[in-house]
């Protein structure tokens, strides 16, 4: 545990999203318009190693302008996630649980795009592990259409019934706009975070 996590330059961004496509357009939009603005800042991709749906987007979009995508896949979603067959890296990982432990050693923050139940639960994983100060990385949602407003709400209201701490809340980044996302991960500093607070720690 650190007392006073230190924040760590972002050189590789790991990107939580859907294997589907989703309903909208402007979900696949947003995949590539932040991998416009990685690719910019010369910031690498982690994510799950698929080639459908929102993964397949985003890695498509960093490797078309020349940037590096890193796929974390584990042996028994080979082929139902359709591994990615043109990435920079390929990691075959035995299970699900070595993945997120690959994910998070590569990545230098978390962000998620529009996905489904297993992204919703790799971004309150890490951000977990940020709130207990395991790590001091950057925790964030790009909300592409609205698609997080009522779980950024309900996480406002979490906080407002005292079951979240304001400072453990203010830990995820919400922004519609990649760009000005990416510079609120390059300006996070972690709070310092108590060992033990009561109530809020799972």
């Amino acid at each position: 545990m650190n007392d006073s996590p230190t924040s760590t330059p972002l050189r590789s961004l790991c990107v939580y999203c859907g294997s589907a496509s989703g309903r909208q357009p402007a979900y696949a939009d947003a995949a590539r318009a932040l991998a416009q603005a990685m690719v910019a800042r010369d910031i690498r991709l982690v994510y799950g190693g698929a080639s459908v749906g929102i993964m397949g987007t985003v890695a498509d979009e960093i490797l078309r302008l020349g940037g590096e995508a890193v796929g974390v896949i584990p042996q028994a979603l080979m082929r139902k996630e359709l591994a990615h067959a043109g990435l920079t890296e390929l990691h075959v990982t035995p299970s699900m649980h070595a993945r997120k432990m690959l994910m998070a050693e590569l990545a230098d923050g978390f962000v998620a795009l529009p996905g489904g139940i297993g992204t919703f639960e790799e971004i309150f994983e890490v951000w977990t592990w940020a709130q207990l100060g395991f790590h001091g990385k950057p925790c964030g949602l790009l909300n592409a259409a609205g698609y997080y407003d009522r779980l950024v709400g309900f996480l406002d209201h979490a906080a407002a019934e005292e079951f979240v701490r304001p400072v453990h809340r203010e830990m995820v980044i919400v922004d519609s706009d990649p760009v000005a996302l990416l510079q609120r991960f390059a300006a996070y500093r972690p709070p310092a975070v108590p060992k033990w607070v009561g109530g809020d720690e799972t």
